[in-house]
């Protein structure tokens, strides 16, 4: 009994509770053929009443495919990339296809992981976080025969297509409005690159951008792991303790510009008078701050948006001219951090 409470519904029980058919429950399950209005009504009902879910793994055999969109990506602690599969779900909801997602915490080999498993169910399409992957994964992603769109990143070459921004841009215009307010001692913190490409690519392009003009950073300090607000708060402190005459603070990411701040103002520290403060992302969440921090947008919900529609583009008409690199360009909001001259 115990068995037959838990087996899986078929097309027969669906079947046998209305009166029909097996082949002409397909029909309507599947929506296909010619079945009238009645008795499409009657099944449908019948189905959503018993709970049964059709075997999407059948149909994938005879495709080779199923209606799934892999999309792999570093976190989902990091505030930047829900809103990224917002947009993904946004362009996918009026489709078939459905995201399923995975997480690989920055980690090369786990991403390799994660992508041959997905890709052992033969998606429709991959949706991959930046374009640096182990021989393997890029390997993988070659070979799959469907589009692939790696995202968030464009300083790079990509195994199909790709949408983001330029971190390296993204860099040196930050670098250029901190040099045009007339900042000078600048320090520097930020998650630990060698896992965080992005990140090393705004920093490269950031420390070129001073260079030219004769500046190198004063101070700089990494971190991994723990609260991005305390971690900005501890390392905002430390540096400043090292490094007082410090006029500026660029932070890698928002949240972590975000603990400084609010370190900052503890301290009745005049900003952005005696020292500024600038993040990146643009995250909404900090829009309840006393004071805006100074930021980039990084056009989260845009570049899901962007990758989706080029996944849904190409399996509809796979023939069909598609644009295949996509750069986005942030702006910058100067907040009450960064001054304008």
């Amino acid at each position: 009994m115990t068995n037959e409470k838990h087996r899986p519904l078929t097309l027969r029980d669906v079947s046998e509770a209305t009166g029909v058919s097996e082949m002409t429950v397909s029909r309507v399950l599947r929506n296909r053929g010619d079945v009238s209005e009645k008795t499409r009504q009657k099944v449908l009902d019948a189905a959503k009443e018993l709970g049964y879910v059709p075997n999407k793994i059948a149909g994938a055999l005879a495709s080779k495919r199923v209606n799934l969109v892999a999309v792999i990506i570093p976190s989902l602690s990091n505030m930047v990339f829900p809103e990224v599969l917002t947009g993904i779900n946004r362009v996918l909801e009026h489709t078939e296809l459905q995201p399923v997602v995975g997480v690989t915490d920055y980690q090369p080999e786990k991403e390799e992981k994660v992508l041959y498993e997905m890709l052992s169910w033969r998606p429709s399409g991959v949706i991959i976080a930046g374009l640096e992957h182990t021989d393997a994964a890029r390997a993988m992603l070659q070979a799959a025969g469907i589009p692939v769109v790696e995202i968030m990143d464009t300083d790079g070459k990509c195994v199909d297509a790709m949408v983001g921004i330029s971190h390296r841009r993204a860099g040196r215009e930050m670098a250029r409005a901190i040099l045009k307010a007339g900042y000078s001692r600048i320090g520097f913190m930020g998650t630990k690159m060698p896992l965080d490409h992005r990140a090393r690519k705004r920093f490269e392009g950031f420390t070129e951008c001073l260079a030219k003009e004769g500046i190198e950073i004063e101070d700089r300090e990494f971190y991994s792991g723990g609260s991005a607000l305390a971690k900005g708060r501890e390392m905002t402190q430390a540096m400043l303790e090292r490094s007082p005459d410090l006029d500026f603070l660029y932070y890698s990411n928002d949240m972590i510009g975000a603990g400084g701040l609010l370190y900052l103002m503890e301290q009745g520290i005049d900003i952005p008078g005696q020292i500024g403060l600038a993040g990146f992302n643009g995250v909404e969440l900090l829009a309840g701050l006393p004071r805006q921090l100074a930021t980039m947008d990084a056009c989260r919900q845009e570049i899901g948006r962007a990758a989706a529609e080029i996944i849904s583009a190409q399996l509809e008409s796979p023939d069909a001219d598609v644009e295949k690199v996509i750069s986005l360009t942030p702006t910058i909001a100067y907040g009450d951090t960064l001054r304008r001259r």
